[in-house]
């Protein structure tokens, strides 16, 4: 199946400082009735975007003006904790994030969003403690060299499994991959007749 090919990301940032945020603080219970993307972008964060009777709270980040339109969003250590949702990387991408970077996240939900077109990018707790304290720079993050590019030029690599690189790269997802081998996998089985 398709998914949006990733080549490189420009975009200001979106902070979230808060360490061990879990799925169900990305995309609450309630949300998980659908087998859909389609509107869980609005459910994204809802307990911590909106009040009791639905009105945005002011303070909260996605609900302030400069966050309009960010690409990435910047988040605490240990992102993505918890259940294994696959709802919490639809989430981010249907609210318009296309990469989150971290200094960790939990295995479960990295693999989902590698999965689902969503790119989790590890720096060094350096960098990312820098990251924490700059809200709204303007990053560039290229997939094909695995670099993300801070104001004034300087570069840091990030790992990424290659296979999930290569996806990310086609826009295919782990099916899309199989189908695109069909022709190699005819001649096999035809060998083994």
């Amino acid at each position: 199946m398709p998914i949006p090919k990733i080549q490189t990301i420009e975009s200001k940032t979106v902070v979230i400082p808060i360490e061990n945020i879990d799925t169900d603080q990305i995309i609450p219970a309630r949300f998980l009735k659908t087998t859909s993307m389609e509107g869980l972008g609005e459910g994204l964060f809802c307990d911590w975007r909106y009040n009791a009777d639905g009105s945005p709270k002011p303070d909260f980040v996605l609900n302030q003006p400069q966050a309009k339109g960010a690409e990435i969003l910047v988040a605490g250590d240990n992102f993505g904790c918890g259940s294994s949702r696959e709802h919490a990387p639809w989430a981010l991408k249907q609210y318009g994030f296309k990469a989150v970077i971290s200094s960790s996240f939990a295995d479960i939900f990295r693999g989902n969003s590698l999965k689902n077109g969503l790119l989790p990018v590890i720096v060094p707790a350096d960098i990312h403690a820098e990251l924490l304290r700059w809200p709204g720079i303007q990053i560039k993050i290229d997939l094909a060299s695995q670099t993300v590019t801070l104001p004034g030029g300087r570069t840091i690599e990030f790992p990424i499994d290659p296979f999930a690189k290569h996806c990310l790269l086609e826009g295919v997802d782990e099916l899309g991959y199989i189908q695109q081998q069909e022709a190699a996998i005819a001649a096999y089985e035809a060998k083994r007749v």
